[in-house]
């Protein structure tokens, strides 16, 4: 992958080998690990239970995410010190899919709030329903917040505001 600068957009995280592959994602929840850098990290690949993210050696590799052996099971996502790790589940219902993502901001969400999707720069895109909201001891400061959201924000929102 071409060196990024900036903000990611959709077309480069689709070139990430953390994407799980377009036909994954269309039928089933997976995680898409958005991490382009190049440092010496790999706790995802370690908290996962079924081996289905790989990082190797050297250790500055990027993740390699199969989409066939992940289950979705959020276990990476607040695990990631770069915040790079979402699990979408494109077809949540016929018109809505699901986003888990990790949030460190206080206030917290609560299941039902209605919130601002962002995308990948901040800005404002959509309106979301928070469906679940994970804030477990073991992750410390990294809740995970499940949003739902029109399928066609489901490769873009990737934050969320409390309005």
């Amino acid at each position: 992958m071409a060196r990024v600068e900036g903000v990611l957009t959709v077309e480069e995280v689709m070139k990430c080998p953390g994407w799980p592959g377009d036909n994954f994602i269309e039928k089933k929840r997976v995680a898409i690990l958005e991490c382009v850098e190049d440092i010496p990290c790999n706790p995802c690949e370690e908290i996962c239970p079924v081996g289905a993210i790989k990082v190797g050696s050297p250790i500055t590799n990027l993740p390699v995410i199969d989409g066939e052996k992940c289950t979705g099971c959020n276990k990476c996502i607040a695990i990631c010190p770069g915040l790079a790790i979402f699990v979408v589940d494109k077809n949540h219902s016929q018109r809505f899919s699901s986003i888990s993502l990790p949030y460190e901001l206080l206030p917290l969400p609560k299941k039902g709030d209605r919130v601002e999707g962002l995308d990948r720069s901040g800005k404002s895109i959509c309106r979301a329903q928070v469906e679940k909201v994970v804030a477990l001891e073991k992750n410390d400061k990294t809740v995970i917040v499940t949003i739902i959201v029109e399928k066609e924000f489901c490769h873009d929102v990737r934050s969320i505001h409390i309005p």
